[in-house]
């Protein structure tokens, strides 16, 4: 459907019947004017046929037609009118422009039988005797109250029609002005009608757009004036309603993006309805995951299997969705609950996931600590529990047994005494940890490192082993020199202890990439790689047995763990079986 603007749909309609009503009007009045002065040409003529029929009686009746002829010409002459004069069967006796001999009957003259019926007729018709368009007036000649013939005045029609155009331009002139003066008014009135809706829809297109600052001015119509005022409300209330949408929005928004959880919202046909940001944990596109089904987003058959048991599902579901991404396979706890509008109706459902990979292995963990921490003391406890039993059945009385066995037993109680002690150690570490009761200072790790290095002298020296030292100056760092010193000491031990005789184990210090960096190498047999990312877990080793012989509680390298976090660093290690390894503790340096 073709659209016109208002303008023009009030302007055209206003110019044509202005136009119509010019033109009717102008039609009538020409009509009037033509048959008013038809009437005073016809009374005129009339005037002077009765005037000139009192000359004419006399002669007439006497029979002296030629002078009736005679004061025919002489009158028309001097009125400048043409008068016939008939007798009562219509024979023509005197004629103004003629003559009456060489004119035919004219008894069958509309005007002149009029007349003979004793009545005033009038004609306007073409001349054949003097080829001009003539008005003819005729009225009856009476003698005696019977009519004796007629008297026929005419006049040419060619000076009224003159005059009807002169009126009828006249008239054109003043209609074109009219019309000029009514298009003019149609349009301003169409414009003061149409200016203030063009002025409306700009401002309703603002308001579509969401801009409420400017308001709709008042308009001069009374009409249009209620039409903005209620406009500027529905503005007002819309700027209110849309503030408090988009304030429930953006706190909404904000509350889904600080959580921490994964939240996916779909609807009942399963197309994701939010996702917050938390939910990238499935390597999707946020922003571009609204409207799109489930399946295609995110290719997890635990979740969509748990979606579609809440859509299916009038009470809340929960389960567990594993999530394999880049080989680390992650464990997320959901939970999953029907979505529903404000008039309670179900359209979709909402799942909450919660990533609980830590938890979990720190549940393993736990389970494993308490497996190992329960065999490590078992072995001891088992060996001494044996060797007592050995001692309390005869061997007793055997000295150079009796004191081969309480040497084991001995062994056996220095061993779980070590075990202890380093589990206290390490409790204690993470409790002061948790609570940040260590006290760091700034300090140099030279001496530390100097300290560690004279404390594991003796140890080295038994084995021959020659520990060197590289120790950049001015290494400060904020560090609790104790905890610092032990770990450095825990990583010497080990150097020491899996490295063969005559070896070199070489400790270095240094700064790198904003970090100092101590390292421990050492010329042993190595560690496989796949050992390597659970090295610092309690109690793992890689050689049970060869460990248990050297004496490790298998506490140590947590220990240096934890004491690296306790100062915001922490440990790497990197080895090449057959070649050795390097471990190291990176510490953040001092803020320029």
């Amino acid at each position: 459907m073709r659209h016109r603007r208002l303008l023009w749909r009030i302007f055209w309609p206003c110019l044509v019947v202005t136009l119509v009503s010019v033109a009717a009007v102008a039609w009538y009045a020409s009509r009037q004017w033509g048959a008013s002065h038809r009437r005073e040409l016809a009374h005129a003529l009339a005037a002077q046929a009765r005037l000139f029929a009192n000359q004419v009686l006399v002669p007439l009746s006497s029979g002296e037609h030629g002078q009736v002829d005679a004061l025919c010409k002489e009158v028309g002459k001097a009125v400048g009118a043409r008068f016939t004069v008939l007798l009562d069967d219509g024979t023509v006796v005197g004629d103004s422009e003629g003559e009456p001999a060489q004119m035919e009957n004219h008894s069958l003259r509309p005007e002149v039988r009029a007349a003979l019926a004793g009545k005033v007729g009038v004609a306007l018709r073409h001349s054949t005797t003097v080829e001009r368009d003539m008005c003819y007036v005729a009225i009856p000649l009476l003698r005696e109250e019977q009519v004796v013939g007629a008297v026929r005045a005419a006049l040419p029609v060619a000076g009224l029609r003159r005059a009807q155009r002169a009126f009828y331009l006249r008239l054109a002139w003043a209609g074109l002005v009219i019309a000029a003066l009514a298009a003019g008014t149609s349009l301003v009135v169409a414009r003061r009608i149409s200016q203030p809706l063009e002025e409306m829809t700009r401002g309703a297109q603002r308001f579509a757009r969401g801009d409420f600052a400017r308001r709709i001015p008042p308009a001069d119509i009374e009409e249009l004036d209620q039409l903005a005022q209620v406009l500027n409300e529905m503005s007002a209330q819309l700027d209110a309603r849309v503030r408090a949408v988009l304030q429930e929005r953006h706190e909404r928004e904000a509350i889904l993006s600080s959580m921490v959880e994964a939240v996916v919202a779909v609807d009942d046909r399963e197309r994701v309805l939010h996702m917050n940001q938390a939910a990238a944990i499935f390597a999707v596109d946020v922003a571009g995951a609204v409207g799109r089904p489930l399946q295609e987003v995110i290719l997890n058959l635990d979740l969509e299997s748990l979606m579609r048991r809440a859509l299916a599902s009038d009470a809340p579901v929960e389960g567990d969705v594993a999530l394999y991404a880049a080989g680390d396979e992650r464990q997320l706890q959901a939970h999953a609950a029907p979505l529903r509008d404000g008039r309670g109706q179900r359209i979709g459902a909402v799942i909450v996931l919660n990533d609980v990979t830590r938890l979990r292995r720190l549940e393993r963990m736990r389970r494993e600590f308490v497996a190992n921490v329960s065999h490590e003391l078992k072995t001891p406890i088992t060996s001494i529990k044996g060797f007592v039993e050995t001692l309390l059945s005869g061997a007793l009385d055997n000295p150079t047994e009796a004191r081969r066995f309480l040497q084991i037993i001995a062994r056996h109680t220095d061993r779980l005494n070590a075990i202890i002690e380093d589990l206290l150690s390490l409790s204690r570490l993470e409790e002061e940890t948790e609570r940040q009761e260590v006290i760091l200072k700034e300090g140099d790790v030279g001496p530390v490192i100097e300290a560690a290095v004279a404390a594991c002298a003796a140890k080295a020296a038994a084995k021959n082993i020659a520990i060197e030292r590289s120790i950049a100056a001015g290494l400060r760092v904020r560090l609790n020199a104790r905890l610092l010193e032990q770990a450095v000491i825990n990583l010497l031990d080990n150097a020491i202890k899996y490295s063969p005789a005559g070896a070199r184990v070489r400790v270095e210090a240094s700064t790198e990439n904003a970090e100092v960096v101590i390292r421990v190498r050492d010329e042993g047999c190595g560690i496989e790689a796949r050992h390597l990312p659970r090295l610092f877990e309690r109690f793992y080793r890689v050689d049970k047995a060869r460990s248990r012989a050297n004496g490790g509680t298998g506490l140590g390298l947590a220990i240096v763990k934890h004491i690296a976090q306790a100062h915001g660093g922490y440990p790497t290690v990197s080895s090449t079986p057959g070649k050795g390894s390097i471990f190291a503790i990176h510490l953040p340096c001092l803020p320029a």
